[in-house]
C-alpha cells in the first residue's frame, strides 16, 4: 500500500493497578478498580487482570456458569386466550386496559431468565509492598497482559493470559535479576455457596455448587516453580523463595455433560508437560489467526507513550487517531476472547462479570445489544466469530416453538427482548416498555443471511434455512390486517413511550416501524435463500404475497422517520433506542440511492434524538456512529467515536453503559469499520464516511458481502490504492471514486476467483 503510516503497535496501558478501595464510594470502586482491570479470554474462559504488586487479583468467569438450569415454562396460562383481547383495545384506544390485561395475562410467571454468575476471584500475595517503576499493559496483538516493577532493588515481570490450544489461564511470575519472591496464593470463597476443596495430584481443585438447581463448577489449578519451593494447601498455595513460578488454572462446568474433573487434569497436565514458553508460543500463534487478519493505521500524531487512561480524559480536547485504532483493535480482541468457533455468544459483558448478580443478569438481550455484540465481526474478518450467536438459534428453537404455541396458540419459532443460556424464549421481565415484543427471535434470524452474505456458504445456508422458515411461519399467523395492511401486535418500539391522542402515555402498540422492517429482512432473506437452494415450498408464496402489504417507514410532521403506525408524540424525545432507524443500519432499507427522502428523514430523526439528550449511553453512541457512517457523514461520525470516548468509556476501554456492556465496545469498533466500507444494497462503497482529521491511512483485510477481501490506502483524504479480492467469483459492483475512470456504478465478474486493483488512475482486473 502506498501511504505512509508510521505503525504504532496496539497495547493498552497505565501506569497504576487497578484497585478496589474500601474507602472510597461505590463507582470510584468500580471506576478504578474493576473496570481498570485488563480482560483476558479464550472465548470460554476469561479473567481480570488487577496487577497489583503486593496483592494481585484475578477475577474469574466460565462462560457456562450461569445460575440455575434449564426446562422451565414461564409462559402465562392465561396469554392464550387474552394477548388478541389486547390487541383489540388497543386498535379502539383503550391503552390503559389493554396495559391492564397485558400485566395480568400475558407477563411470563416467573418474570426472570436465568442469569450468568462469576467464578469468583483467587488473590496472589507478594513481599512487594514498596514498588517502583510499575506498569501494567494489554497487548492487544499477543492477547498477553502483562505487569513490571521493581522492589527491593530488583526487577520484576508477570504475564497472564488465557489459552484456546491449551484451555488453561497461565499466570506467570519472574525476577529478571536474580531477586527472590515469596508469595500466598489465597483460593478461599466466602458466599452461600457450597465450595469442597481437594488437594489432587497436581495442585488443588475447587469444586463450586450453586444453590437451587445451579449448575457446579471446577476451578482447578497447577503450578510449576523454578527454584524455592511450592507447597499446596488446603485452601492455598505457599511459595518460598522462588525465582519465577507459573499458575495454570483450568476451570469446567458440568453443563456440558462430562466429567469436569478428567477436563481440568487433562488440561492442567498437558500444560505442565509441555511447559510455559511452548504454551505461550501456541496462544500467540492461535490468536493471531484471527488477529491478523485486518488491520488498521490512521496518521496523526503518536501518543502511546501516554497511559491509555490519560488519553482518554484527554480525548476531547485533542486530536487522537490512534485511540480510535487502539479501540478498533480492542474491539477485534474482545470479540476473539469471548466469541470462538464452539463457543457460548458473548453476553452483556462478553464472558467478563464480577457479580454474583449482574445487571440485566447478564443475559443476551436481544431487541439490540446482542445483535450490535456481532456487527463487526463479518466486515472484520471475524465469521468465525459470528457462529456462537447465530447457532444459539437451535438452542433457542424448540423452547421458541413451544413459547408459539403455549403463549400464543400459533405455529412457528418466537422469542421476546431477551434469552438466556438455556434458549429461553418466554417474556422477561414485567416491563411495560420492553417485555412484550414478540421480534427477538425474528431479528437474531436476519444474521444468518447477513452470515451468508458475506460467505457464500451453501452448506450454511442450508442447514440454518428450517430456522429463517420457523420464525416466518410465526409472523403468518401473528400478523392481521388493518387499513390493508399486516402489522404486528401488541407489541412496543424498544423501549420507548409515546403520547397516545386521548392524553394516555402508551407503550404497547400495533405495527411499529421496527417490527415491520425487520419482518420485510427476515421474509426477504427466506425467499432468496429458499430460491437459491431449490427449497420453494408453500410458505415462500405466502411470504411472497405478503410481502407488498408490510407497511413501508414513513415520514412524520417535524420531517422525521415514524416510529409508530401513527404519528405520535414521544414522551422521551432523548431516547437511547433509536428502533425505528432499523432500516439505515443494520439493514439497508433505507439508503440515498433507492430511497432519498427516507434518506433525509433518517438524518433529521438521528438530529432530533442527539438534540434531546441522546446517545447518553455507551452502545446507543455507538449506533448513532454506525448511522452516521451510513448518512456518509464523516464527520459526525468521528464526533460521536470522540464522545463515545469522553463519556461513555471506562479507563480500560470498556463501554459504560453505565454500568459495563459489551455491546458499545463492538458497535464502536463497526462503526469505524462502516466509515471506512461498505457494501450494502448490492453496491461496494470505498471510504464512504472519511472524515477530514483522518487525512491518510490504510485498512487491509476488511470483507465486503460476496466473500470480498478489501484493502484500502488512502492519501490527503483521496484513495491511493485498493485491491478488491473476490475470493469465490462473480459478480462486483464497485462505485468507482472520482479518479478513476468513468465515476459511478462498475459492474466488474469473472466466473473465477479475481482481483480488482485500483491504482495509479486505473482499474485492473485479474484472475487469481
Amino acid at each position: 500500500m502506498s501511504a505512509e503510516c508510521k505503525r504504532i503497535k496496539s497495547v493498552i496501558w497505565m501506569n497504576h493497578p487497578a484497585v478496589e478501595d474500601e474507602s472510597k464510594s461505590q463507582w470510584e470502586r468500580d471506576f478504578y478498580g474493576w473496570n481498570s482491570a485488563y480482560p483476558i479470554g479464550n472465548g470460554s474462559v476469561g479473567a481480570m487482570v488487577y496487577g497489583s504488586p503486593d496483592l494481585d487479583q484475578l477475577q474469574l468467569n466460565e462462560e457456562t456458569i450461569w445460575y440455575g438450569n434449564e426446562g422451565r415454562n414461564r409462559v402465562n396460562p392465561k396469554a392464550k386466550d387474552s394477548w388478541k383481547r389486547v390487541r383489540q383495545l388497543l386498535l379502539e384506544g383503550r391503552i390503559k386496559e389493554a396495559v391492564s390485561l397485558e400485566e395480568s395475562d400475558l407477563y411470563p410467571i416467573p418474570d426472570q431468565q436465568r442469569h450468568y454468575d462469576t467464578a469468583g476471584s483467587i488473590y496472589i500475595k507478594t513481599d512487594a509492598e514498596d514498588y517502583s517503576d510499575y506498569r501494567r499493559s494489554l497487548d492487544l496483538e499477543e492477547a498477553i497482559c502483562s505487569v513490571s516493577y521493581k522492589s527491593g532493588g530488583h526487577s520484576y515481570r508477570r504475564e497472564y493470559f488465557v489459552s484456546s490450544p491449551d484451555r488453561v489461564i497461565a499466570f506467570r511470575h519472574e525476577s529478571l535479576d536474580g531477586g527472590l519472591v515469596n508469595a500466598v496464593v489465597d483460593f478461599s470463597r466466602r458466599d452461600e455457596r457450597t465450595f469442597k476443596y481437594e488437594l489432587s495430584e497436581y495442585g488443588l481443585d475447587i469444586y463450586t455448587k450453586q444453590p437451587e438447581g445451579g449448575c457446579t463448577y471446577l476451578i482447578s489449578v497447577a503450578c510449576e516453580a523454578e527454584g524455592g519451593v511450592a507447597i499446596f494447601k488446603e485452601r492455598s498455595l505457599e511459595i518460598y523463595d522462588c525465582p519465577a513460578f507459573t499458575l495454570y488454572i483450568a476451570i469446567r462446568s458440568d453443563y456440558h455433560g462430562e466429567d469436569i474433573k478428567s477436563w481440568c487434569r487433562s488440561a492442567l497436565l498437558g500444560a505442565c508437560e509441555s511447559g510455559y514458553e511452548a504454551v505461550r508460543a501456541r496462544h500467540i500463534s492461535d490468536y493471531k489467526s484471527y488477529f491478523d487478519r485486518a488491520e488498521l493505521s490512521l496518521d496523526g500524531e503518536d501518543y502511546s507513550a501516554e497511559p491509555t487512561d490519560v488519553r482518554i480524559k484527554k480525548a476531547g480536547e485533542r486530536l487522537d487517531n490512534s485511540l480510535s485504532k487502539l479501540y478498533f483493535d480492542f474491539g477485534r480482541y474482545l470479540t476473539i476472547s469471548s466469541s470462538r468457533p464452539g463457543t457460548k455468544p458473548a453476553n452483556l459483558q462478553g464472558i467478563w462479570n464480577k457479580d454474583r448478580f449482574p445487571a440485566w443478569g447478564s443475559k443476551y438481550t436481544i431487541n439490540i445489544n446482542a445483535e450490535m455484540n456481532y456487527w463487526h465481526t463479518e466486515k472484520c474478518n471475524l465469521s468465525d466469530c459470528h457462529m456462537p450467536l447465530i447457532s444459539h438459534l437451535k438452542t433457542m428453537l424448540p423452547y421458541g416453538k413451544k413459547v408459539a404455541r403455549d403463549m400464543y396458540g400459533l405455529d412457528g419459532f418466537v422469542a421476546h427482548h431477551n434469552t438466556d443460556i438455556f434458549g429461553d424464549c418466554a417474556p422477561q421481565d414485567s416491563c411495560i416498555t420492553a417485555t412484550i415484543w414478540p421480534m427477538g427471535a425474528a431479528w437474531l434470524s436476519t444474521h444468518i443471511w447477513t452470515h451468508y452474505e458475506y460467505t457464500l456458504d451453501r452448506e450454511f445456508l442450508k442447514e440454518y434455512l428450517p430456522i429463517l422458515k420457523e420464525v416466518c411461519l410465526f409472523f403468518t399467523e401473528y400478523m392481521f390486517e388493518h387499513d390493508g395492511r399486516l402489522l404486528t401486535g401488541p407489541s412496543i418500539s424498544p423501549e420507548n413511550s409515546y403520547i397516545h391522542p386521548s392524553g394516555e402515555c402508551g407503550q404497547i402498540c400495533v405495527g411499529p416501524t421496527m417490527d415491520s422492517m425487520i419482518i420485510r429482512d427476515v421474509f426477504e432473506a427466506c425467499i432468496k435463500a429458499s430460491e437459491l437452494l431449490g427449497d420453494e415450498d408453500s410458505l415462500t408464496d405466502k411470504l411472497k404475497a405478503m410481502l407488498p402489504r408490510l407497511p413501508r417507514p414513513e415520514i412524520g410532521k417535524y420531517g422525521q422517520i415514524m416510529e409508530w403506525y401513527e404519528d405520535y408524540e414521544e414522551t422521551e424525545p432523548g431516547h437511547r433506542h433509536i428502533s425505528h432507524l432499523y432500516g439505515l443500519h443494520p439493514s439497508s432499507q433505507i439508503t440515498l440511492e433507492k430511497t432519498p427522502e427516507l434518506f433525509r428523514a433518517a438524518r433529521v430523526t438521528i438530529e432530533r434524538r442527539l438534540a434531546s439528550g441522546g446517545g447518553h449511553t455507551g452502545w446507543s453512541r455507538a449506533w448513532i456512529i454506525n448511522m452516521w457512517a451510513r448518512l456518509k457523514d464523516g464527520e459526525k461520525a468521528l464526533e460521536n467515536i470522540n464522545a463515545l470516548f469522553t463519556h461513555s468509556t471506562y479507563p480500560n476501554l470498556f463501554d459504560m453503559h453505565p454500568p459495563f456492556q459489551i455491546d458499545g465496545n463492538f458497535g464502536g469498533a463497526a462503526g469505524i469499520a462502516e466509515m471506512l466500507l461498505q457494501s450494502q444494497g448490492g453496491v461496494i462503497l470505498l471510504l464512504p464516511a472519511l472524515p477530514k482529521d483522518w487525512q491518510s491511512g490504510f485498512v487491509r483485510g476488511l470483507k465486503a458481502r460476496g466473500d470480498i477481501t478489501v484493502d484500502i490506502s488512502w492519501e490527503n483524504g483521496r484513495i491511493a490504492y485498493a485491491r478488491l479480492t473476490a475470493n469465490k467469483g462473480g459478480l462486483m459492483r464497485l462505485s468507482v471514486p472520482e479518479g478513476y475512470g468513468e465515476p459511478g456504478i462498475s459492474e466488474i465478474s469473472n466466473d473465477s476467483p479475481y482481483t480488482v486493483t485500483l491504482e495509479n488512475g486505473g482499474i485492473t482486473v485479474a484472475k487469481n
